[in-house]
């Protein structure tokens, strides 16, 4: 689950290629045909969303996903694009991350330092490699997926922690990227 920029733009071309949950639904722009009736996030549902999201992509010298307003694009993803079983899977992943953290830890999630967070999340990630399940979509794969699209996609990660060019010049397939150097938005 640690990750830094450069291995969460890798996570971006990928998830471009279609290896996310949900892709399908996202590359036809098709709404799966069964999903669950009246889902519904509330408020503090976004603000948990938000906190995850923060700690995958953290606030550096350039905004974290929360600034993005990741928990809301999370939301509007699994509402509309995954199926009734990936959102079932996404809400009891959900509720697991936060009662099983409370009792880990005795406090909330979203109250909880930052490195408890990660460590958290790490250790849950740790243990889905450990268990060898590929084809099974886990909460913490969803969320990632979820975190990195969502944040580069948005106004914030791509102006500010890709190096942005609105208007683009000539076409140059071959410009140099030194280490440290801010990749391109697409």
């Amino acid at each position: 689950m640690t990750m830094n920029r450069r291995d969460a733009l890798k996570s971006v071309v990928l998830m471009m290629g279609g290896t996310m949950v949900g892709a399908s639904a996202i590359l036809t722009g098709c709404t799966p045909e069964h999903q669950i009736e009246g889902l519904n996030f509330m408020p503090e549902d976004i603000a948990f969303l938000d906190e995850i999201g923060d700690t995958i992509i953290p606030e550096t010298d350039t905004p974290g996903a929360k600034a993005a307003g990741i928990g809301s694009f999370m939301v509007m993803m699994v509402k509309d694009c995954y199926t009734a079983d990936q959102q079932k899977t996404f809400v009891d992943g959900l509720n697991t991350i936060s009662k099983d953290f409370e009792a880990q830890n005795g406090k909330d999630f979203v109250g909880a330092p930052a490195e408890e967070r990660l460590a958290y999340l790490n250790g849950m990630f740790e243990q889905y490699k450990a268990s060898g399940q590929s084809r099974e979509p886990q909460v913490i794969n969803m969320l990632r997926d979820l975190t990195v699209l969502g944040y580069f996609t948005s106004e914030v990660g791509a102006t500010q922690a890709l190096n942005f060019v609105e208007t683009p010049g000539r076409f140059d397939p071959c410009i140099p990227l030194e280490p440290g150097d801010k990749a391109y938005a697409i």
